[in-house]
């Protein structure tokens, strides 16, 4: 007996199984299933195949390099500095050309600086004093300019004075800054990306190949020239949705009676003082329609203000520029320059077609055909009035008697 039941057992291992399938005559529930279905299918085809190509192997570890030249001049004409020219090499920085750069628009320079002692800027709070206790010798001066000599300078009743101290003399100067390119939204930004995908062995730049010389005297248009690489300053932050000489202009207020805006005598009011620009290439390649189709998309947006935060916008650092005089002493100029900083990214992603990807996207449809069969079961079963018989039809139990011991079983 033990020997049949193992030899049974085995045998069963050879058995085929179906299911059971049972037809109601429901057209509610038929109705419903081929909704179910249908918006099953539209899903997979829709949705899964044309909208997010689940048929292709997707490769989005994108490698770029950017190379950026910029082409204008201006000329400036400052009591401190004189008549000078200002070329790429002067108002852009870095000079070299990398994916971030900074294009200055205005300065406030503090020429002839030397190292000596000289009174604190009184615009810093650490630096004021009322005797000479208040300002400890060799102490630096937070936010400042120095170390405090122990003296407090331009003492007044009416007014705390300013503690004295070791640094570049004088200190930095507040005043307008002088305005360097006027027509700095006519400069023109020159953009080479080169792109690569590593699993797909492909490569492109966003520049045609072709031999027209005539080319690159284009100006960038999302409907002209798409394939443009020369972008004029100001069609930037307009693409951005600023104006480039709201931007660029630093202008200041002070002492104005604004009757109609109910703003106070001596309001000091301080607007434009740079900004960063952010320029996105995107590459969203479909490399089964070939190496033409792959196109960069350009889009610009301002980085550096919110709709919440207003009051930490524009873009500003200082330099020094170090000389020496006839006598051998070193002295500097501090220049605070505001501008407009380009920060250009790059993203991507290129598919491919590949029979892996498309065998899953396949089971998963497939997969969800049963949610069909299984809300119409319970539609069925536990909702129409008739749901009884329905259960009695579907599910039948298997009982021990002498008619089923000879290996059939039902269920």
């Amino acid at each position: 007996m033990a020997a049949n039941g193992c030899k049974g057992r085995l045998l069963s291992l050879l058995d085929y199984r179906t299911e059971k399938y049972i037809v109601a005559k429901n057209k509610t529930v038929g109705v419903l299933y081929r909704l179910i279905q249908l918006s099953i299918i539209g899903y997979i085809i829709g949705w899964v195949f044309l909208s997010k190509k689940g048929y292709q192997e997707k490769d989005e570890a994108i490698q770029s390099t950017v190379i950026t030249k910029l082409k204008g001049v201006s000329v400036t004409n400052t009591t401190e500095s004189g008549l000078l020219m200002w070329g790429p090499e002067d108002y852009v920085i870095p000079p070299q050309g990398e994916a971030v750069l900074f294009v200055v628009t205005n300065f406030l320079e503090t020429p002839n600086q030397k190292l000596g002692y000289c009174a604190e800027s009184p615009k810093v709070l650490d630096g004021l004093c009322q005797q000479d206790g208040d300002c400890e010798e060799g102490k630096l001066v937070v936010s400042g300019h120095g170390l405090m000599s122990g003296r407090c300078l331009h003492r007044d009743e009416n007014a705390p004075g300013t503690c004295e101290i070791f640094g570049w003399c004088p200190v930095e100067r507040k005043f307008k800054p002088q305005s360097l390119l006027t027509n700095a939204e006519n400069v023109t930004i020159y953009i080479k990306n080169f792109i690569h995908f590593p699993k797909f062995k492909f490569s492109k730049s966003n520049i045609l190949e072709t031999t027209d010389v005539s080319y690159l005297k284009c100006r960038y248009d999302e409907k002209l020239h798409p394939y443009c690489p020369i972008f004029r300053l100001g069609d930037i932050t307009a693409r951005a949705g600023y104006n480039f000489n709201d931007m660029a202009t630093f202008v200041r207020v002070i002492g104005i009676i604004v009757v109609y805006l109910g703003l106070p005598l001596n309001r000091r009011i301080v607007l434009h003082q740079g900004g960063s620009i952010g320029i996105q290439i995107q590459w969203d390649c479909d490399l089964d329609k070939g190496y033409s189709e792959c196109h960069p998309q350009y889009t610009f947006t301002r980085q550096d203000i919110t709709a919440s935060n207003t009051i930490a916008t524009g873009f500003n650092f200082r330099h020094a520029r170090y000389f020496k005089n006839s006598a051998g002493e070193s002295y500097r100029s501090l220049y605070k320059f505001y501008g407009v900083r380009f920060n250009i990214m790059v993203n991507g992603k290129a598919g491919m077609f590949n029979i892996v990807p498309t065998a899953i996207s396949v089971g998963s449809g497939l997969a969800l055909m049963g949610v069909g069969v299984f809300l119409c079961d319970m539609i069925l079963l536990y909702i129409l009035k008739n749901g009884t018989a329905y259960r009695q039809r579907k599910f039948e139990g298997s009982q021990q008697t002498p008619e089923n011991q000879s290996g059939i079983l039902v269920l």
